[in-house]
This record gives structure tokens, C-alpha cells and sequence, in this order.
């Protein structure tokens, strides 16, 4: 067992705590994250994110959630991948490419001051045809498709977004059990590979408010693919327009998403909590 330093970071309170993995990677990450992720008896979070070389990106970034699980994609922890790598790492460009398990992603910075204090990630395009997310639905998407959870009837939308979706619109997503319900749909049969569940109430022609519920992570409090699949799902139903730019309000902070035919794109800020060591 050896010690290594570790970064704790976050987007607007979606937190992971990252290691430099460009020379070394832990040789079981899962049980890593499981351990470093109790927010009560270590480290706390939302998961592990190891950051390492690439052959094909400035890097990649493998993520494992709080339960030991490895997620394809973290629009929220792609975001903090490329801060580290622009002040850690010093890749000192304008705009950094970074590898995932749901392809490489293109990463703008907006610097100020030689620091990195937003990120626009071109997130590619949104999956909606159902056996590609995965969802157990017939026909070319699921919109606003009744469904059934905790013994209450429901309308879901599901969109792929390098991770499986399912945005559901109600009044007010505080007085929703997200608990109950996001776990009952994380596990339902119509979602083979799991699914976040997302919470979204219509506050305006192009600003929503939303709660989530993230598959191996429970209640998060924020959600960067999550806040992209609820605005790609507000403009599929009617709620909000395509092309423009939606605010999407999530209890750790705001976050703005462009829905367009050629990608959707989500910005938002970076942040560095605190650094230590741990032991792995």
C-alpha cells in the first residue's frame, strides 16, 4: 500500500475526488472509490476520477462511481478533468480534448487570470432511439411515454447522453421522492444497463429546475449529462426551444445547455475544494 495525493473537485457540487494517474493507476479503482467515497468514515463524494495519459486526447478519464461502478461519461467531471489538466497537468491551451468510454470530448476554456473558471464541453449528439441508450421501448424514441414506478404513474423521456437518461417533468422536483422513484427506475426492467432519473419542473420558455438521482451514486447535487438530457427532453415536448440557451437550475448551482442538431453543449464552472493524500 501506497500513499498519493489526490484533488478533491467539483462542478457546482457534483464532486469526485481525482488522482494524477499519467505514471501509475490503481490496481482496483472500484474498491478505491467505494472506500475514498463515505462521506462519513473517508474522504467523501460522489466517486473517483482518474486522470491519465491518452494516445488519442491531451487525456482520459476514467470515472467510477460511489459504489464502485465505472460510468461512461460525467459532464460535470469532464469539466473538472480539463481544469486539472490545464493547471496541473499544464496543458496551457485554449481548447483540450479528453478521452471517455462514450468517445473524446472537446473541451473551450474560458481562463481568467491564468485560471480556469468555466468550461464549454461539446457533449456530441443526443441519443434518443431507445435500444441505443439502452431503454425497453418500442419505435425511434421514447417521448413522454407513460411509465410506472413506486405504484404512481408517470411520462418519461429518455435520451442518451454517453449515459443512459430518464427525465421526467412535475410540478415542483422538492416535492418529489427522488429517492424512492429514482431508485425504482434505476432498476426497472425497461433499463438494462440502469438509468439516472431526472426530476425537471418548467420554470420559463428556457429554464428549468431539477433534482437527480444517478445510477451508483444515489442523489447528487448536480448532474452535468443529466442537465443535458433534461433540456434536449424540454425541447422534444414543447418546453423549451432548440438552439437557444436553457438554464438549468440544480440544487448545487446553475448550469446552461445549447440543444442543437449537431451536439449539445453544456457550460458551467470548474473548482478545486481542497487537496491530501490517501492511502491506495
Amino acid at each position: 500500500m501506497s500513499t498519493k495525493q489526490f484533488y478533491k473537485m467539483h462542478g457546482i457540487g457534483n464532486d469526485y475526488i481525482y488522482f494524477d494517474c499519467f505514471d501509475w493507476e490503481p490496481s482496483d479503482p472500484a474498491a478505491l472509490s467505494r472506500k475514498l467515497s463515505d462521506r462519513h468514515f473517508s474522504v467523501g463524494g460522489d466517486g473517483v476520477i482518474l486522470v491519465c495519459r491518452s494516445a488519442v486526447a491531451d487525456g482520459k478519464m476514467r470515472m467510477f462511481n460511489a459504489d464502485g461502478s465505472e460510468g461512461k461519461m460525467c459532464g460535470n467531471g469532464v469539466r473538472c478533468v480539463g481544469k486539472f489538466l490545464y493547471e496541473v497537468k499544464g496543458v496551457k491551451k485554449p481548447v483540450i480534448t479528453v478521452e471517455t468510454l462514450s468517445g473524446v470530448k472537446t473541451l473551450k476554456m474560458e481562463v481568467e487570470n491564468g485560471k480556469v473558471v468555466s468550461v464549454t464541453v461539446d457533449m456530441g449528439k443526443a441519443v434518443l432511439e431507445p435500444s441505443a441508450i439502452p431503454a425497453l421501448f418500442p419505435g425511434e424514441a421514447a417521448i413522454n411515454v407513460p411509465a410506472e414506478a413506486c405504484f404512481r404513474d408517470f411520462h418519461i423521456t429518455c435520451v442518451g447522453m454517453g449515459n443512459p437518461h430518464c427525465v421526467v417533468f412535475v410540478p415542483d422536483p422538492d416535492k418529489e421522492d427522488v429517492a424512492g422513484v429514482g431508485s425504482a427506475f434505476e432498476h426497472a426492467f425497461c433499463f438494462p444497463e440502469g438509468v439516472n432519473t431526472e426530476f425537471v419542473q418548467v420554470l420559463g420558455r428556457n429554464v428549468l429546475k431539477m433534482r437527480v438521482w444517478e445510477r451508483g451514486s444515489g442523489e447528487t447535487l448536480a448532474c452535468g449529462t443529466g442537465a443535458c438530457a433534461a433540456a434536449v427532453a424540454a425541447v422534444l415536448c414543447g418546453y423549451c426551444e432548440k438552439g437557444a440557451e436553457i438554464e438549468v437550475r440544480l440544487r448545487g448551482g446553475t448550469l446552461k445547455v445549447r440543444y442543437t442538431d449537431e451536439a449539445v453543449y453544456l457550460t458551467g464552472p470548474a473548482e478545486f475544494a481542497f487537496r491530501g493524500e490517501a492511502e491506495v
